[in-house]
């Protein structure tokens, strides 16, 4: 890829920190829970708008679009996700986040979600300051409610696909616990995908004293959790992945009342659709033949939700991407390990008919993190997304998102 537009783009890097910076510390202080970023949204708009992007607000709720158009050529749309977590922030830092919503539940950017709003516009604004570096169309999609795994299917429902037309390639990043200005690419599939199931159990209530009276669905779900164990280590192959995990039990209120119900939460991640098939049949399988087996006056019943599907990154787009990586980044660009963690992205380019990648960059300081590394403590003292202290420093973290914003979509706009 010719990196003289790219280094033209960015050469002004310089002149958006100062706002990137503000925008980013109030950002972090003023976080909005899913499908409730009102704010948020009103404050990306706004900053569009003075791009000189074509901005359409409230789409799927809260989300935001921006076009920016530049003559003829592809159109590639980036997205960033602007939605907290229910999570008192513990950083100490001067601008942490007091706030909470409605009920008093405290909230959070634990997952890094203000980098990456904050990456698009500086994205963005550097675009558009240049004009005679790149043609064609930039789509720029700021998602609501990604944590509750409804947010992008809920633009595409209220007309997305209607709104932006055919897209040549959808792109996103994430930062992750990893050395800040690092960043990092993988083909195939990338985050897993993600299921949530409840399951009520039915038994029969009685007094303590008495359970031959019962049908006890404390030990129903107890043999249950035990018997879900085996579903990962004997119906899934070796080379294949899955993780299975029984996150609530919930049953009875007091020591000598044998309750009539129990619920069971759980959620498992798989990187294939035919494991997660197995996965999900096998687990309705072990609760019915349990059910059964305890004597349970009704069948159990099971509700899914929190549905993410599998982020599969197109080879050819993620070669493209990675090439152009390795010409602006050198050493800073590598691989990125396969991720447990889900995301719903791909629900937007899959409406779209459109291929995708998605990549990651580094958000901790790269002392603190070595430091780590040489103790062989990582895992122990690196605070990961979702973590009360989770925290990406603000520099090189956001230089690093947005050069790699611009860089990615310049090797799609890049003039001939």
């Amino acid at each position: 890829m010719d990196s003289q537009p790219v280094t033209a783009i960015l050469d002004s890097l310089s002149t958006v920190q100062a706002w990137q910076e503000d925008f980013y510390r109030d950002l972090h202080a003023h976080p909005e829970l899913s499908h409730q970023e009102r704010r948020t949204a009103a404050n990306v708009a706004a900053r569009l708008r003075e791009t000189g992007c074509e901005v359409h607000e409230s789409i799927g709720g809260t989300g935001v679009v921006g076009i920016l158009r530049n003559g003829e050529g592809p159109i590639v749309l980036l997205r960033a996700d602007m939605d907290a977590l229910p999570v008192r922030e513990k950083t100490g830092l001067p601008y942490a986040s007091t706030e909470t919503s409605d009920d008093g539940t405290p909230v959070m950017h634990a997952c890094g979600h203000d980098i990456h709003v904050t990456c698009l516009l500086g994205a963005v604004t550097l675009m558009a300051r240049a004009p005679d570096r790149w043609s064609g169309t930039l789509v720029a999609l700021f998602q609501p409610a990604e944590e509750t795994a409804d947010g992008a299917q809920a633009m595409v429902d209220d007309g997305l696909v209607k709104l932006i037309g055919n897209v040549d390639v959808a792109m996103a990043q994430h930062v992750l616990p990893f050395t800040a200005g690092a960043v990092m690419t993988r083909s195939g599939p990338t985050l897993s995908a993600a299921d949530s199931m409840k399951i009520t159990l039915h038994g029969r209530g009685a007094h303590g004293s008495m359970p031959q009276a019962a049908v006890d669905p404390v030990v129903l779900a107890a043999m249950i959790v035990v018997r879900l164990q085996t579903v990962v280590a004997r119906e899934v192959a070796p080379g294949d992945t899955a993780v299975l995990t029984v996150g609530s039990i919930q049953a009875g209120t007091k020591s000598n009342v044998i309750p009539d119900h129990a619920v069971l939460q759980l959620n498992v991640r798989t990187y294939d659709e035919n494991t997660r098939t197995t996965v999900l049949g096998a687990i309705e399988r072990i609760v019915r033949a349990e059910c059964k087996a305890s004597g349970s006056p009704r069948d159990p019943e099971f509700e899914l939700f929190d549905r993410y599907p599998l982020t599969d990154n197109d080879a050819g787009i993620t070669d493209r991407v990675t090439a152009a990586f390795a010409d602006f980044f050198g050493d800073r660009a590598g691989h990125l390990p396969q991720q447990s963690a889900s995301e719903d992205f791909s629900d937007i380019p899959a409406a779209l008919g459109t291929p995708y990648t998605y990549w990651g960059i580094g958000g901790i300081d790269p002392d603190t993190y070595r430091a780590a590394e040489r103790a062989g403590r990582v895992a122990q003292d690196i605070p990961v997304n979702h973590s009360a202290n989770f925290a990406p420093v603000l520099q090189p973290t956001l230089d690093t998102g947005t050069q790699a914003l611009v860089v990615a979509a310049v090797a799609w706009l890049n003039l001939p």
